[in-house]
């Protein structure tokens, strides 16, 4: 078996791909050892200091690093380990359900004609593009009878990547609303981690700006 790697708009990614199927459908994210428990080989890639998500797609494993580690003492053991995985032929998941992902895109009954369109729009022309760059997108709800704003979150290596802003306002929004009038805007949908993770950067910025504050006041008591 030979293991192709790309890599991604987010520097800290890294898209695997083994040359075979991954998912049966839809995709797979697993951001701690907690969730990876249902999968063999996401738990085997957290084992490994630095991994600090996966992500299966299609045909594709993203794997995304701590920035602090650099991708040359991480790479020759995920790329052994997803190697060995595939070629012992392990099913992916404890419960052989899991491999069809989520449907957030399927379109039900109870779907308006904007929300098929939408869910067709983002299946077939958006989620294609953003895995080709190890990502993916999940559709969480659209504002219909009230702001016009459909709501997505982004998974894989899109998740905390510095281009993902423009990838939702100058890609995703400027498609829909150009094919959807009803559509006014795309709004990003965070969890509880990248919450928590904005928060801490916002103190971050916080802690540091009083410092300049203080250096300057210093510079101008001298």
């Amino acid at each position: 078996m030979f293991i192709q790697t790309e890599s991604t708009p987010n520097n800290d990614s890294l898209k695997f791909l083994p040359g075979q199927k991954v998912m049966e459908s839809g995709s797979a994210e697993f951001l701690d050892n907690r969730s990876a428990m249902s999968s063999p080989l996401a738990k085997q890639l957290f084992q490994i200091p630095g991994v600090s998500s996966v992500f299966y797609g299609p045909d594709f494993v993203t794997v995304s690093k701590a920035s602090d580690v650099q991708w040359s003492t991480l790479k020759p053991e995920i790329y052994s380990r997803i190697m060995e995985f595939f070629t012992a032929g392990h099913p992916l998941f404890t419960d052989a359900n899991s491999a069809h992902g989520s449907s957030d895109t399927l379109i039900l009954d109870t779907d308006s004609e904007t929300v098929a369109m939408i869910k067709e729009l983002l299946d077939t022309r958006v989620r294609p593009a953003i895995q080709e760059d190890g990502g993916d997108i999940e559709y969480r709800g659209f504002g219909e009878d009230t702001d016009g704003i459909v709501r997505l979150m982004l998974k894989g290596s899109c998740r905390g990547c510095d281009s993902s802003t423009v990838t939702l306002k100058n890609g995703i929004e400027r498609m829909l609303t150009h094919y959807i009038p009803e559509v006014k805007g795309v709004e990003q949908i965070l969890d509880q981690e990248d919450e928590v993770a904005l928060d801490e950067f916002a103190k971050l910025e916080k802690r540091l700006s009083a410092e300049r504050e203080k250096e300057t006041q210093r510079g101008f008591s001298i």
